[in-house]
């Protein structure tokens, strides 16, 4: 980058993107699309990516890329995530790694770098990130050290093609010779590790060639369903990053050794689905007491150590929220519906999104013993307040029929309100219309449809709540 460009970027950053577009001919030395990538990289860092955005000398990618990497807060989460698969200690204080030879962390689609700079920091092992396109290589070395991680290895290569050549963790590897003092473009001979991988990630692309969205975890590439025996043949644990979107149950059933799902969500939308594959017992994953969790089977190793009997888990969380399951538990709950009367219920509770996702509900009613307006309304009511329902709490101020009277009863004095529906006929608009309301102000209204059938307008506000954390 020349200097005429760092001075336009400096200049600009806080410019409109598209009216700097027509400026190409006016600055003549400078780099305009790199320019712009990186005057719209910085103003999306600094939403998405804060720590980054903090930084001079960060270099963003196109837009796309930027598009599609992890923000600040999932990338943290998945950090803490393998810090707990590896059983470390609370947060580390830097990000300095440790200088031994062995790569212990591989991700094998790099992409812009996020998730991989706070995992590997995190770790404080040496660490690999594998990218085939070379612009994001040289972002990443750059970044990388900007951010300063030390002994990060930047790879430009096929994730695929790396990970064969590392060695089997049971078998015998390559002599001590083998040096990985080199951190940049090591040939591949010289990733081969005595003791092998603790940590594998990969983040599989979930587009076709024609740019559609894939549904099947079979058509995402790399194909993780035939690399999940390679990969855990050669780490302890593999962390399989996927689209909300993608159903986690299909999923699933197409993987074997899933320990682990995790459905993340920022601001009750969810980002992403994790899937946590290893073919070892898993000890020390017992979740706290604020999870909420009874107690699970556990059998004692030769070590003398707890470790799990194979029961999938599964991580709902949304920001500070979180709610933890065991799939048998989904599959022995059931949900409890509430009378249509609803004479005495004074709270309505909405689920997070990634509750939402997940499908939990039985376990949600039987554990906070909350009743459900009807089997497909997906709302839960209570007498009591319930103050660690993971979801929206609001206070039921009344309920009414479509009855003229009644609406007009119930509705007076309001003049906007925050409308949601739930399994009923009548979209958000149609009821606005109707209802001659404007959106928004201090008043939640949930239209929904009872256990007998008939249609209900619940009119409720925010309820003052303290969420366990």
């Amino acid at each position: 980058m020349n200097q005429a460009t760092q001075d336009f970027i400096r200049q600009h950053q806080d410019d409109d993107v598209r009216q700097l577009a027509f400026l190409g001919s006016k600055y003549p030395e400078v780099d305009m699309p790199f320019a712009l990538d990186q005057i719209r990289g910085r103003k999306m860092a600094r939403v998405k990516l804060p720590r980054w955005a903090s930084l001079e000398g960060i270099i963003y990618p196109p837009h796309i890329s930027m598009e599609q990497c992890s923000s600040e807060s999932t990338a943290l989460y998945k950090a803490e995530l393998a810090a707990r698969l590896l059983d470390l200690p609370a947060s580390s204080s830097g990000i300095e790694m440790k200088a031994e030879n062995e790569i212990e962390f591989v991700d094998l689609t790099g992409g812009f770098g996020v998730d991989f700079s706070y995992i590997a920091a995190r770790l404080g092992v040496k660490s690999m990130y594998v990218e085939r396109q070379a612009h994001l290589c040289e972002a990443a070395k750059e970044n990388f050290g900007r951010l300063g991680l030390k002994n990060a290895i930047v790879k430009n290569g096929d994730g695929i093609e790396v990970l064969h050549s590392f060695h089997p963790k049971k078998k015998d590897a390559a002599s001590d010779d083998d040096s990985l003092g080199i951190i940049y473009d090591q040939p591949l001979s010289l990733l081969k590790t005595k003791l092998g991988l603790k940590l594998i990630f990969i983040d599989p692309a979930r587009r076709d060639d024609a740019g559609n969205k894939v549904v099947s975890l079979k058509d995402c590439t790399p194909d993780v369903t035939v690399l999940q025996e390679e990969m855990l043949s050669k780490a302890d644990y593999v962390i399989i990053k996927l689209s909300p979107m993608l159903d986690w149950h299909r999923a699933i059933s197409e993987l074997s050794h899933v320990r682990e799902v995790h459905i993340i969500s920022v601001n009750n939308e969810c980002k992403e689905l994790l899937l946590v594959l290893s073919a070892r017992n898993m000890g020390g994953m017992e979740a706290s007491s604020a999870d909420g969790v009874g107690g699970t089977e556990e059998a004692e190793g030769t070590d003398g150590a707890v470790k799990y009997a194979g029961k999938l888990r599964i991580y709902c969380v949304n920001d500070a929220q979180s709610f933890v399951c065991d799939e048998s538990d989904m599959e022995t709950s059931s949900v409890k519906i509430a009378p249509s009367t609803l004479e005495e219920m004074q709270y309505l509770y909405e689920p997070n999104a990634s509750l939402m996702k997940a499908g939990c509900f039985g376990v949600l009613s039987g554990r906070y013993d909350a009743r459900m307006l009807s089997k497909n309304s997906h709302l839960f009511v209570s007498q009591a307040p319930i103050e660690a329902f993971p979801g929206r709490s609001f206070r039921i101020i009344a309920i009414s029929s479509f009855n003229k009277k009644e609406l007009k009863r119930h509705l007076s004095g309001i003049t906007k309100a925050n409308i949601a529906t739930r399994n009923f006929p009548l979209s958000v608009a149609e009821l606005l219309k109707r209802l001659k309301l404007k959106d928004g102000g201090e008043t939640y209204i949930f239209a929904t449809t009872l256990s007998d059938e008939s249609h209900v307008l619940v009119i409720t506000e925010k309820a003052c709540q303290k969420i366990k954390e």
